[in-house]
């Protein structure tokens, strides 16, 4: 790929301050002491560690420490040690000749993971003592190698604070001054060759095709909700969104070379996955009841992509019917949680929803071919505890809880036979929820009858938990007598 003029190198910088490692002091007292011959053992390691450190056979010398480690674990000395063995040993690893590399290759671990062996143990000696120089010296170092200049800076200066004349960190802050702000003015020129061709901006979590073009993986996929081949050369392409990874190589140049324009990349996708508590994306398709589970069949492209999206967010929506007097959204709808998806080889996704709260929507707006809308939750004007009028609905709750059950078991025996409509009785007789929270049972009590979509919203709609109530107990009056 072109795109980017590669800078000449810049020089390894040196390690500084890990040119010899630690005496371990002949002394087996305090809370940590060992048996005798252990310590013996563990006396001689440490001392054919620091022998094979000083020799420069430093693989022997992290294999004396990790035995060290064994016998006496989250030891300070031991610990440094080693971090400065995996150190060495990394930088001998990165300014080997490659044809040295050739005429003796070497076996074993590649320089990042010793880099990063070297991070976890100077995070180690850290903790033990976070007012030792000698830790903030190898977590610098650890982190140069690992080309975290930003994070070496700041450990540098939280060292220097401890010791403002230490040499070492104070020959690290100019090595990595030096390489950031280097990197600062030898930054890559932007071109065209890293943008999405579809959405014509800079590929985010970039996904390869098989026949080699790369695009940001929610737009590839949008593109694909509409037919299965690819957008550039028109080749069938037999992925899918579980299946297809991203270019791990690819984001990572992305990520390094364009960090700015990679954050506001992520931003705005952050932003389509969890659009903000009081933001919904809406289905639109019939009124829902809180304390109602069904499923849903999701086929149509916008949905399937709306569907992506939630899932990598919150798993939840609006679902809300048109008015049919005005031809718009209806005003009010309900929150809905996905609770189950299952995505189907075909694209489609097939849906097990729950409804959890009503919402009133504010404004709504399309996006990307589905509407979004702000909302505003809605509550019943519920009497407070331990008034009459709180009294009484709770009576009238108790009295409908009962007959709700006595309902349902009629219901159940009149359509004996009928397997559709006993799994809705049983779904419903599930989904009862407790006495004590009166507006969720209102609407428990509304979803166990049918009533058509006018009648729903209307239960939407009305503020008083007793009337719901009331209306409720009607609907199912009237569909007990036509069973």
């Amino acid at each position: 790929m072109r795109g980017v003029a590669s800078p000449s190198p810049s020089p390894e910088p040196s390690l500084e301050g890990i040119d010899d490692v630690e005496d371990f002091p002949w002394a087996n007292e305090g809370e940590q002491s060992i048996s005798w011959d252990r310590f013996r053992l563990l006396y001689d390691l440490m001392r054919m560690g620091k022998s094979a450190f000083q020799e420069n056979r430093l693989d022997e010398a992290v294999n004396c420490y990790s035995k060290a480690n064994n016998i006496k674990p989250n030891d300070f000395i031991i610990l440094s040690n080693r971090c400065a063995s995996y150190l060495r040993f990394c930088q001998f690893l990165k300014n080997r000749s490659s044809s040295d590399s050739e005429h003796s290759p070497l076996r074993g671990l590649d320089p990042t993971t010793y880099s990063a062996l070297a991070l976890k143990d100077s995070e180690k000696v850290m903790s033990l003592r976070n007012d030792s120089l000698k830790s903030y010296i190898l977590k610098a170092n650890a982190l140069i190698l690992l080309e975290k200049y930003d994070l070496a800076q700041d450990v540098i200066y939280s060292g220097l604070h401890i010791n403002p004349s230490s040499k070492p960190l104070q020959e690290l802050e100019r090595s990595v001054n030096l390489i950031i702000g280097r990197r600062r003015h030898e930054r890559p020129q932007r071109s065209d060759d890293f943008d999405c061709t579809l959405c014509l901006k800079l590929l985010y979590e970039p996904v390869t095709t098989p026949c080699g073009h790369s695009f940001c993986r929610s737009c590839l996929f949008q593109s694909m909700d509409r037919c299965n081949r690819c957008p550039l050369c028109r080749t069938v392409l037999f992925i899918s969104p579980r299946t297809c990874s991203i270019s791990v190589t690819l984001n990572n140049i992305i990520q390094k070379n364009f960090p700015e324009e990679y954050t506001e990349r992520k931003a705005e996708n952050d932003s389509l996955i969890n659009p903000g508590v009081d933001l919904l994306p809406l289905f639109v398709m019939d009124v829902v009841l809180p304390c109602q589970k069904f499923h849903l069949n999701i086929f149509e492209p916008r949905y399937r992509l709306m569907v992506r999206r939630i899932m990598e967010g919150n798993r939840r929506m609006g679902m809300v019917i048109i008015d049919s007097a005005t031809g718009s959204i209806a005003e009010y709808g309900c929150e809905v949680e996905i609770t189950d998806c299952e995505p189907l080889p075909d694209g489609r996704f097939f849906l097990e929803i729950e409804s959890r709260r009503r919402c009133r929507f504010v404004r709504n707006w399309d996006q990307d071919g589905y509407r979004v809308a702000e909302v505003e939750w809605v509550h019943d004007n519920c009497p407070a505890e331990g008034t009459i009028e709180r009294h009484e609905l709770q009576e009238l709750i108790n009295r409908s809880a009962a007959y709700a059950q006595e309902w349902l078991k009629s219901a159940k025996e009149a359509a004996e036979g009928d397997r559709a409509r006993l799994a809705e009785l049983y779904k419903a007789e599930g989904m009862m929820p407790s006495t004590r929270d009166p507006e969720r049972f209102s609407f428990w009590l509304a979803t166990v009858a049918n009533q058509r979509p006018a009648e729903r919203l209307e239960l939407l709609r009305i503020r008083d938990t007793k009337e719901r109530i009331s209306r409720a107990l009607i609907f199912m009056r009237v569909e007990a007598q036509g069973c």
